[in-house]
C-alpha cells in the first residue's frame, strides 16, 4: 500500500472512530439481569403496590425518594462537614448527604469556586441517601427518622473525623448513623449502631441510593463524548453501563457478593459500595419521570432483644482516581472507562502517570511519552520507509506488467506476487506500522479525555488546561504545518489526480479536525510529527548512501 493510500485510510480511521465513540456514547447498551439471578421486574415505576423489598424488586414503595426537584421540603437541621477534600452537607432528616463539594477541584478553570458533585436545587437534585427499612426500620417512602446532631459544624482537625447522628424509637431503639471522614480521601463511612432496648427481636434491612434529575448533565460532544448516567459492577460482570433510558425502560435486579453501583460524569463519579461478604441486591427505578434512582439493598437482619447490631456501608464522592478506587473496591477503576483499547491505554495511562512523577508537569509528561512510544515503534517506521523506498524501485517493472498483461487482471496478480517475492518485498510494509500507531493514537485519545489528572493542568503559557483545546489554536496549526513538511519528504505521490488532490489537502483537513481536539492530544500528535520527520531523515539518508532513490527525484 502506497503512502498516500494509507494516510487516507488512516483518516477515515480516525473521522470513523469518532462517529462510532458518539454513536456508542448515544445508545449505551441496555442492563440485563444475568440469567443465573432473579429476573429483572417489569413493572411499572409509578406502580405503588409492589410488596416489600425482601423476595421481590427492591427499591419499590418501602425504600423512599429524596425531596422535591423542585422545592426543597420537609428537610431537618443541615449539617456541615469540611474535611481537606470535601464540604458536604448532610441533612438530619433521613440523614442524607445533600450537598457535597470537591476542595481541590474548581468549578472551572480560573473559577473560585470548588466543583459541585451533589447537591439539592430546584430543578438539579443529585443527592446520595441511605437509611434502614423493614418490619422495624425507621424510614419508609411515607417519611423519614428525624435524627438529632450534636453540632451543625464539623471540621476535621487530626486526620480523621466521625460525625453521630441519632435518633430513639418509642420502643427505647437507639439508632446511631455515623459518618466517618479519613484525610485525603473521598470515601465516606456510612455506619449503623442499633441497640434493641425493645423486649422482642427487631428485622430490618440497610439500603443505600444515588438519586439524580435525569436532565441535568451533558453527553460532551461529537470530539469529545462523555458518558452521563448510572454504571454498576457485580458478581458476573465487571462494569456495566446503565443510562437513564435504560433506566425507564426496565429495572435493574441483580443479587450479588460483590460490587457497587454508581453515578458516573466527566471526571467525577458517586458510588454506594457495599461490604462484599454477603448477598446485596442492585436495584433501580424511575421516580417522578424524571428522577434516576440506583441503589443497594442489604439481606433482612435480626437483632435479638438487648442486643446491639453494626451495619457498615461506604459512599465514594470524588474524582475518577484510578488508584484510590481500586485501592477502596474492585473495579470501580474501571468506572474510568478506556474504552475497548483499556488493555492499551491503562499502561499508556502509567507511563504517562510515572513520567509525570519525575518532570512535574503533564505537557512535559506527554511530550517524554510520545519520545518512548516513537522510539519503541522505530523498527517499525524504518521498515514502512524501506518498504516504500523498495516499491518505488519496482514501478518501472510494474509499469511494463500492466503493459505486457493488459485486462488481464489475473495473468497481472500473478505476476506482481511473484515480483514481490523475488525482490523480497512486502506490499503491506509501508501501511502496517501507520495502522499500529492508530491504536496507541486511540488509546491516548482516551486516556486524554478520561483521565481526571490531566483537568485543568497547565503545560506552558497560554495552555493552561491540556484536556481543553488550545485557546489560541496554536498547537493545531503547528501540527498542520508539520503534516505538510512530513508529506514534502514522502515519496512523490501517486498518478491518481483524486489521490493527489486529497492528498495535498489532508494537512488542512487534519487542522481543521483537531482544532476542537484537547490540547494534550494535539500535542502528542505533533511532537510524534517531529520526531517522525527526524526519523525520515534519518532513514532516507542511510538508504541514499546504499543507492536507492528514496523519493523518486
Amino acid at each position: 500500500m502506497n503512502s498516500p493510500r494509507s494516510i487516507l485510510f488512516i483518516a477515515f480511521l480516525v473521522v470513523s472512530f469518532f462517529l462510532f465513540q458518539t454513536w456508542m456514547v448515544d445508545t449505551a447498551p441496555g442492563t440485563q439481569a444475568p440469567s443465573n439471578t432473579t429476573s429483572t421486574s417489569t413493572t411499572s415505576n409509578s406502580d405503588s403496590t409492589v410488596p416489600e423489598p425482601q423476595g421481590s424488586v427492591p427499591g419499590d414503595s418501602s425504600v423512599p425518594d429524596g425531596d422535591s426537584p423542585v422545592a426543597k421540603t420537609n428537610t431537618g437541621e443541615l449539617v456541615e462537614v469540611k474535611t481537606d477534600v470535601l464540604d458536604i452537607v448532610i441533612d438530619a432528616k433521613g440523614g442524607d448527604i445533600v450537598s457535597a463539594k470537591l476542595l481541590e477541584f474548581a468549578q472551572s478553570l480560573d473559577s473560585e469556586q470548588r466543583f459541585q458533585l451533589l447537591q439539592r436545587e430546584p430543578g438539579n437534585l443529585y443527592i446520595a441517601q441511605s437509611g434502614l427499612i423493614g418490619p422495624d426500620g425507621i424510614d419508609s417512602s411515607g417519611g423519614r427518622a428525624e435524627f438529632s446532631v450534636e453540632k451543625t459544624e464539623y471540621v476535621m482537625e487530626n486526620g480523621t473525623l466521625e460525625v453521630p447522628l441519632t435518633y430513639q424509637k418509642a420502643d427505647g431503639t437507639v439508632v446511631k448513623k455515623i459518618f466517618s471522614f479519613k484525610q485525603g480521601q473521598y470515601d465516606v463511612g456510612v455506619r449503623y449502631e442499633i441497640s434493641n432496648n425493645a423486649n422482642e427481636a427487631q428485622q430490618l434491612q440497610f439500603y443505600g441510593q444515588l438519586q439524580q434529575t435525569m436532565t441535568a448533565g451533558e453527553g460532551g460532544s461529537m470530539i469529545m463524548p462523555t458518558y452521563f448516567g448510572a454504571a454498576y459492577s457485580h458478581d458476573d460482570d465487571k462494569f456495566e453501563k446503565y443510562d437513564f433510558e435504560d433506566m425507564q425502560d426496565q429495572r435493574l435486579n441483580v443479587s450479588t457478593q460483590t460490587g457497587w453501583v454508581s453515578m458516573l460524569e466527566h471526571y467525577f463519579v458517586s458510588a454506594w459500595i457495599p461490604t462484599q461478604q454477603q448477598d446485596n441486591r442492585l436495584f433501580s427505578r424511575v421516580a417522578d419521570n424524571s428522577q434516576a434512582i440506583i441503589g443497594v439493598i442489604y439481606p433482612m437482619e435480626q437483632i435479638n432483644a438487648g442486643e446491639t447490631a453494626v451495619i457498615e456501608s461506604t459512599v465514594y464522592l470524588g474524582p475518577k482516581d484510578q488508584d484510590s478506587m481500586a485501592a477502596l473496591v474492585e473495579n470501580l477503576d474501571l468506572t474510568v472507562d478506556y474504552g475497548f483499547l483499556w488493555w492499551l491505554a491503562q499502561p499508556i495511562f502509567k507511563l504517562l502517570q510515572f513520567l509525570q512523577s519525575l518532570v512535574l508537569n503533564w505537557g512535559l509528561a506527554i511530550i517524554l511519552t510520545t519520545v518512548v512510544v516513537k522510539a519503541a515503534l522505530f523498527p517499525l517506521t524504518k521498515a514502512q520507509y524501506v518498504s516504500m523506498a523498495k516499491m518505488r524501485m519496482l514501478q518501472p517493472k510494474m509499469t511494463a506488467m500492466r503493459e505486457r498483461y493488459g485486462s488481464d487482471r489475473q495473468k497481472m496478480s500473478q505476476a506482481m506476487m511473484k515480483l514481490y517475492k523475488e525482490e523480497k518485498v512486502n506490499p503491506l510494509g509501508g501501511c502496517l506500522p501507520m495502522l499500529l500507531q492508530l491504536p496507541i493514537f486511540l488509546a491516548l485519545y482516551w486516556v486524554l479525555l478520561e483521565s481526571v489528572e490531566l483537568r485543568h493542568s497547565e503545560f506552558v503559557f497560554w495552555i493552561q488546561d491540556l484536556s481543553t483545546k488550545d485557546p489560541y489554536y496554536i498547537l493545531p496549526i503547528l501540527m498542520g504545518a508539520s503534516m505538510f513538511l512530513m508529506q514534502k519528504l514522502q515519496p512523490t505521490p501517486t498518478a491518481d489526480p483524486m489521490q493527489q488532490k486529497l492528498f495535498q489537502y489532508m494537512p488542512v483537513i487534519f487542522t481543521v479536525f483537531f482544532l476542537w481536539f484537547p490540547s494534550g492530544l494535539v500535542l502528542y500528535w505533533l511532537v510524534s510529527n517531529l520526531i517522525t520527520i527526524a526519523q525520515m531523515l534519518i532513514i532516507y539518508k542511510g538508504l541514499e548512501k546504499k543507492g536507492i532513490n528514496v523519493r523518486g527525484k
